[in-house]
């Protein structure tokens, strides 16, 4: 079986149980596919594209968060 396959089984599940109000196990299907996306060579660069948006966001902030009130 492909892992597109898998990917999207996952996703229908975390959709079945988001429809069916269990939180739960829609985080938990949810998880699955992000996992099996990053294990693909597309996916392999999110974990890399994702620290660099957190260390943007943190460098933007930096300003604000030094010095203290008067």
């Amino acid at each position: 079986m492909s892992v597109g396959v898998l990917i999207f089984f996952a996703i229908l599940g975390a959709f079945i149980c988001a429809k069916a109000r269990v939180a739960g196990g829609a985080v938990i299907f949810s998880l699955i596919a992000l996992v099996l996306f990053i294990g693909t060579p597309v996916g392999s660069g999110l974990p890399g594209a994702i620290g660099a948006v957190l260390q943007s966001v943190s460098q933007a902030s930096e300003p604000l968060t030094e010095g203290g009130v008067g």
